[in-house]
């Protein structure tokens, strides 16, 4: 049965319509208020339009009636109809009217109408698709871009409030704190006993996901964050019998929180599909989030340690270097007679004893160099010199100690080798560092070279694991290498060489000893001069330790260079 309003004032034409449509529900309107009124009241399936009608406006009356979508019957009698209507009314019958032809019309016109009303809906539940497949877009996209847990639970908040239109969502996650917090959004305020009923189901739906049997947390624990749309009405109990989704928010096969949303209308297929994806969008920037999270704060931690250490280095070493300047004074006082005559067994172990006060002496020295590094409090005294007379300096100073193997401190220096801005009294520290080990590691009678040579940063080649260091080089360098014939190192041991504490494991270096640290000081001398080092070796056949210092272009780029 159609519901059909007619609008006609001919008493004849009422009686037709009426008596040949008994099976339909007839509502006859001559008045253009009133069919305003009744379209807005009750939509009619059909509307028939008596084309010489007088009481209203037929023009009027079709602009009223054709943005309901309904079905526009137009009976045609005596007078001209206005060419609008003739274009876009549906159906068309002439009177007097054949009773036959207007009941298959009006079983046409409802035909059209279902079509157009499945087709209207089809349009709808489309529409709502694409939007919530939007919805999902950017709130992937959203999720992508935090690594804060409490965004990115409010994110996807955001994302269900904006694609459900759901009367109230709560959702429970964790703080930084690891404490429960649940995120209310509610179109209207609540009433105090609804909160707690929700903290309640919150406490539930979490033990029953994680099959807790004992109370992991309570009501009392729950961190309640509120987000009210209108604030006229409250809600209470009766929201939670509207129609409800829970989706559980996992990270690691473990739960992490919920979400579950109220709603009064009935949730369709693609509602709850749009639902639980939402959820599980948010799982994997979770687990990134809380990792990134457990990261920081074990480098919180190792920086913590790493600065106790530091402290700890400084403390211990002045202390140390205070008693120890004593003891090497007093066996500068005894060797020097001063103190009655040594004979040669006494002199023998009186400096066996100045040696290992020198190297002690030493170790601390570096502990106390890097523990300045560190905490950047290293001074330096950088000037515009060359770098062959600190050269000469370092062989001089070491020439004695490689005597004692037998060993030659060759130089090949380059002539004319151009100005650089250094500080002269860190760059010897760093070669007498690489001078000194190169006198451990070497085998008695042989040499050591140290060579200085001008070359461009794009030229240099060395083993893998410094190439991508060496290939940021730009420009002109001067490049001090020290060359010895020693034990070597093995290729995979390279990329440690200059680690602090480290000291490649063999038995030359359990004989020779030190602190490890050398080395690293040497990379971070070297680094404070825009340099860079680097170590070229083989097994049992020897080493290279090159470092390159920038050329000085001109001292209107000092600035640049430091």
């Amino acid at each position: 049965m159609a519901k059909i309003l007619l609008v006609s004032d001919n008493i004849d034409v009422k009686t037709d319509i009426q008596t040949t449509l008994l099976n339909h529900e007839i509502e006859v309107c001559e008045d253009e208020l009133l069919i305003a009124d009744s379209m807005q009241v009750d939509t009619p399936d059909i509307v028939m339009l008596d084309s010489d009608v007088e009481s209203v406006d037929i023009r009027s009356i079709y602009k009223t009636v054709k943005n309901f979508g309904v079905i526009i019957l137009l009976i045609m009698r005596e007078k001209e109809i206005p060419t609008e209507i003739l274009t876009n009314a549906h159906i068309f019958v002439s009177y007097p009217l054949n009773k036959t032809l207007l009941k298959s019309a009006i079983f046409s016109g409802l035909k059209t109408k279902k079509a157009l009303n499945k087709l209207a809906l089809s349009n709808k539940e489309l529409a709502n698709s694409l939007y919530q497949l939007d919805v999902l877009y950017n709130t992937s996209s959203s999720l992508s871009g935090t690594l804060d847990k409490n965004e990115l639970i409010s994110i996807m908040n955001e994302g269900i409030d904006k694609s459900l239109n759901s009367n109230l969502a709560c959702s429970l996650s964790f703080n930084d704190k690891n404490a429960p917090v649940l995120y209310i959004s509610s179109n209207y305020k609540m009433s105090s006993r609804l909160i707690e009923a929700l903290k309640l189901r919150a406490v539930l739906n979490y033990r029953t996901a994680t099959g807790e049997k004992s109370e992991i947390f309570g009501i009392d624990d729950i961190e309640v964050v509120e987000n009210i749309k209108f604030a006229m009405n409250e809600y209470d109990f009766e929201v939670l019998n509207f129609q409800k989704s829970l989706a559980y928010i996992n990270v690691d096969n473990k739960c992490y929180g919920y979400s579950e949303i109220f709603r009064e209308k009935e949730f369709a297929t693609d509602d709850i599909t749009c639902f639980q994806t939402l959820v599980n969008q948010v799982s994997l920037p979770l687990k990134s989030a809380i990792l990134y999270q457990e990261i920081l704060e074990k480098n919180n931690q190792l920086a913590k340690l790493e600065r106790l250490k530091s402290e700890f280095i400084s403390i211990v070493s002045h202390e140390l270097k205070t008693p120890l300047t004593s003891i090497k004074n007093s066996l500068d006082i005894i060797l020097s007679g001063k103190t009655g005559d040594i004979t040669e067994s006494m002199q023998r172990f009186l400096d066996m004893a100045k040696r290992n006060v020198k190297k002690l002496a030493r170790i601390i020295n570096d502990l106390l160099d890097m523990s300045k590094i560190e905490a950047g409090k290293m001074d330096y005294s950088y000037q515009i010199t060359g770098v062959t007379q600190v050269i000469e300096d370092v062989r001089t100073n070491l020439t004695e100690s490689a005597k004692q193997k037998n060993l030659e401190i060759k130089l090949d220096i380059q002539k004319d080798l151009p100005t650089v801005y250094i500080d002269t009294d860190r760059i010897e520290q760093v070669l007498s560092n690489l001078v000194s080990n190169a006198i451990k590691f070497s085998p008695n009678s042989s040499y050591i070279t140290i060579s200085a040579k001008t070359v461009n940063g794009k030229n240099i080649i060395a083993d893998e694991c410094f190439m991508p260091q060496i290939s940021c080089l730009e420009g002109d360098y001067i490049e001090i290498s020290v060359i010895d014939n020693g034990i070597g190192i093995d290729k995979k041991d390279l990329k440690h060489v200059f680690d602090k504490f480290e000291q490649i494991e063999n038995s030359m270096t359990r004989e020779v000893g030190g602190s490890g640290l050398g080395l690293s000081i040497a990379l971070q001398l070297i680094s404070a001069h825009n340099g860079l080092i680097w170590c070229d070796s083989e097994l049992n056949k020897g080493s290279s330790f090159n470092f390159v210092l920038p050329v000085l272009k001109n001292t209107n780029s000092l600035q640049k260079e430091i």
